[in-house]
């Protein structure tokens, strides 16, 4: 992604090449580079945004251009007038706080009663409301469309438990030649760290592989050479030939396929499962989803609805019990296994906030809900945003519920400087770009987003 200098630079190279637009160029260039001297941080937001409005349709009326591009440029623009630290709206003046309290009479006005219309009574003033900061924008904005109701928490929970061991139930009878472990359900649901509904848990499904004879291999060593994830060699050959392992049916060029273990689970989740008697029993209804890749099955009570991602994995597969799911990937990377980071960055957050009483998770859970409730927003998932957090939180700062705010502009700067990077690296393997799945379009759409929100934070909430 091209800097903020280079991006108004061409921008202005551009612009310079219509005709009768050099004058509204120059003023253009000149009140943007010196809003802020001139009229301060707050003045210089003000006026960049109404500049670039202004120019914006001067532009669409002059030289028709497209929008994406046009939309993408825009925030890049405003970001030159990026202000830190950002000012804290500044409370009422006293006088507006203040009940108003009636006139005293004036010297030269005559002793005794007027006369008014008796219809007409004099009131006093009632106080003006104050401002919301931002601060309590956010507390209330974490009451209302953060926090889960704890009943319905207790019955996704429920749940979910109740379909793992009807499904765990119905492995054993389907392959009893395959060693699973015990399905177990989790996720954020389960460590606190889901935001709005209680509409998603993992249910995770563990190989049981023999010990000795896999060991991992990492994906930047394979054909593939993609740093997410992991190959699962089979070992020692010589004393186990293949076939030795239930496992074995599942071997591709002599490495355990997640791939070929997907198709086989998928086709006995949709055709096998009788999932309409699983539902009579547990009060509701199931069906696995058709449309996703992934082995998801949905379901719907009277009181919720809930998607269960059930993920194939191959837990503690070396020493340092790296957790590798079965993940549907493209390409030369279709057979390996993508390593599963949430568990090592929801401990990582859970010892961080425990060490100094800190806000790391309200934090995340606060830009998940934020997220989630904006349609530009929609491609940052809980990675991109877990990520912002854990590099913030390693910082020594305040992490009191006092400083909640601060780092919640904090959190936005972080986003829209990764942004112009297209770059954000995975905190446990800086190798892995989360960003590199995004489009160009899709990158402006978020950073306008987000710009537009570090403007003007309670338009988010």
């Amino acid at each position: 992604m091209p800097s903020y200098r280079q991006t108004m630079a061409e921008f202005s190279q551009k612009r310079g090449k219509r005709h009768g637009d050099e004058g509204l160029g120059s003023m253009v260039d000149f009140l943007l580079a010196n809003a802020r001297l001139v009229l301060g941080v707050g003045g210089a937001a003000v006026l960049g945004i109404a500049t670039l409005a202004v120019k914006r349709f001067i532009d669409r009326a002059t030289s028709p251009r497209d929008e994406d591009d046009t939309k993408g440029d825009s925030w890049k623009e405003l970001s030159l007038l990026k202000a830190t630290p950002h000012l804290q709206p500044r409370p009422p003046p006293a006088a507006l706080s203040q009940p108003v309290l009636p006139l005293a009479p004036s010297p030269s006005a005559p002793e005794g009663p007027a006369e008014t219309d008796p219809e007409v009574t004099p009131q006093l003033s009632s106080p003006a409301p104050l401002c919301l900061t931002l601060q309590e924008r956010l507390l209330a904005f974490e009451r209302d469309r953060v926090t889960i109701p704890a009943a319905q928490v207790a019955l996704a929970k429920q749940l979910a438990g109740d379909i793992a061991l009807e499904l765990q139930a119905y492995f054993r009878s389907k392959f009893p030649e395959l060693p699973f472990g015990a399905f177990v359900p989790g996720g954020p649901l389960y460590d606190g760290l889901q935001a709005g509904a209680a509409d998603h848990v993992r249910l995770l499904v563990p190989l049981v592989l023999e010990p000795g004879l896999w060991s991992l291999v990492p994906g930047v060593d394979t054909v593939a050479r993609d740093p997410r994830c992991w190959a699962v060699r089979r070992t020692q050959l010589e004393f186990c030939p293949r076939g030795s392992s239930p496992w074995d049916r599942f071997l591709v060029g002599g490495y355990l396929s997640s791939r070929i273990l997907l198709e086989l689970l998928r086709k006995a989740l949709a055709a096998s499962v009788n999932w309409p008697a699983i539902g009579s029993l547990l009060g509701c209804l199931i069906w696995p989803s058709m449309a996703s890749e992934e082995l998801l099955l949905e379901v719907q009570h009277e009181r919720l609805e809930l998607t269960v991602a059930v993920l194939v994995a191959v837990p503690g597969a070396d020493a340092d019990d790296r957790l590798l799911l079965a993940w549907p990937l493209e390409g030369l990377a279709g057979n390996l296994w993508l390593q599963d980071l949430y568990p090592v960055e929801a401990a990582r957050l859970r010892a961080l906030d425990d060490h100094d009483a800190g806000t790391r998770r309200r934090l995340l859970l606060l830009l998940c809900a934020v997220c989630r409730g904006c349609s530009a927003l929609g491609h940052l998932g809980r990675g991109h945003l877990t990520q912002v957090v854990l590099r913030l939180g390693e910082d020594n700062v305040d992490w009191t519920e006092a400083a909640l705010g601060e780092r919640f502009l904090q959190a936005l700067e972080l986003l829209i400087g990764s942004l112009e990077q297209a770059s954000l690296p995975c905190h446990f393997n800086p190798s892995v770009n989360l960003f590199s799945s995004l489009r160009e379009e899709e990158i402006d759409d978020i950073g306008y987003a987000l710009y537009s929100g570090l403007q003007e934070p309670e338009g988010l909430l």
